[in-house]
């Protein structure tokens, strides 16, 4: 199973049938908050449907097409992320990923997407990885942004949430940029 420690305070964990009721109050806490950018909390509505979605997630680590992992903050489930598929041929992923209204600020999501686009490039062998976010989505945009992602353009009208399309900023890193903006400091 998979099991990240990012540093001392943030570790990231696949996704285990015994998350589930800690995974469904979490989003139900979220709600409003994710309602405005996520399609999926929509078809949230029971403790049935989060085992549907950590089912799913153990399938795809099971056919090695990425995974889905919460992110614990000192032990706290917070979060969301994970891989929303592997394009082998073309050697490509997406991360998507979610935070916990209460724990944003504190660079939780920033060092949870590093850590998985660092294990994507060095331990997957990816070439290029993608981020997209609502345009309105300022939060998330800027966890991008940080971490080097280049702006690439916006899917005009890309999702249908809460009734209403939302238009998606479109984020992207490739390998040798990413190894280019992490190699280590010569001194």
């Amino acid at each position: 199973m998979f099991h990240y420690p990012v540093d001392d305070e943030v570790e990231l964990r696949l996704f285990e049938m015994r998350h589930a009721d800690e995974l469904f109050a979490l989003a139900e806490e979220n709600r409003d908050h994710l309602l405005r950018f996520l399609p999926w909390i929509e078809d949230i509505h029971s403790y049935i449907d989060t085992r549907q979605f950590i089912r799913e997630g153990l399938t795809q680590f099971a056919n090695n097409d990425g995974f889905q992992a919460g992110i614990w903050y000192c032990n706290t489930l917070v979060g969301c992320i994970g891989y929303h598929s592997i394009d082998w041929a073309n050697r490509r992923s997406e991360i998507g990923y979610w935070l916990d209204r209460g724990h944003q600020g504190r660079g939780i999501m920033t060092r949870s997407v590093r850590a998985l686009t660092d294990y994507a490039f060095r331990v997957y062998g990816l070439n290029r990885i993608i981020l997209r976010c609502a345009v309105e989505n300022a939060r998330s945009r800027a966890v991008a942004e940080r971490l080097g992602f280049q702006f690439e353009g916006v899917l005009r009208e890309d999702l249908y949430v809460n009734f209403r399309y939302v238009d998606h900023a479109l984020y992207g890193m490739l390998a040798h940029e990413w190894h280019a903006l992490n190699a280590p400091a010569v001194t």
